[in-house]
């Protein structure tokens, strides 16, 4: 079962976060942080109260891109596609936000992170080096979630410029008509 993360969950990502990470770890703080003030979601696999996985996805105000800044998946509950349906879930948390694409970084060496975002059709678009603590490379990746956008495009008139100092009232005089 897939659910948003409360404060109440601290203790159990604490805990995913030292079985997973060797470094690079999220605080309790980071944590209580994102939850409350942060622009961010936090959503856990659970199954029969154990939390098996969580996902968190970063949203920055006036951009239409969300960033995937963790993924964990507890080593005794891999192998069961729990990476994938946490992806899929922050995929569909993206576009609830109006999100049109998604960026991530994954450590140069952890093959089964590399193998999953491949696999959901991420692109490698950067290298980033010495980006982790212990001065690992990052690979960057990036997916169009929205592949074929469609826009609506509204016809603007056109009014011509009479004099050379009136730009600005001919291009209120078509942002008005246009409304």
């Amino acid at each position: 079962m897939l659910r948003h993360a409360t404060l109440d969950d601290i203790p159990a990502l604490l805990a995913i976060e030292q079985q997973c990470f060797a470094t690079d770890r999220l605080s309790r703080r980071s944590f209580r942080h994102l939850l409350t003030h942060g622009n961010a979601i936090i959503l856990l696999d659970q199954e029969g109260g154990h939390i098996r996985g969580y996902v968190l996805l970063l949203f920055s105000r006036g951009t239409s891109m969300a960033r995937l800044y963790s993924i964990a998946v507890h080593p005794g509950h891999r192998r069961y596609k729990i990476g994938d349906r946490l992806l899929e879930a922050a995929e569909a948390a993206a576009l609830e936000r109006d999100c049109v694409s998604m960026r991530l970084e994954v450590r140069r060496d952890n093959p089964a992170s590399l193998a999953l975002f491949r696999r959901h059709g991420y692109r490698q678009f950067e290298e980033t080096p010495d980006y982790y603590e212990d001065h690992m490379d990052a690979l960057r990746f990036e997916k169009r979630l929205v592949p074929y956008l469609q826009v609506d495009l509204v016809k603007v008139p056109y009014y011509q410029q009479t004099l050379d100092f009136t730009c600005g009232p001919a291009a209120l005089m078509m942002a008005m008509k246009a409304l």
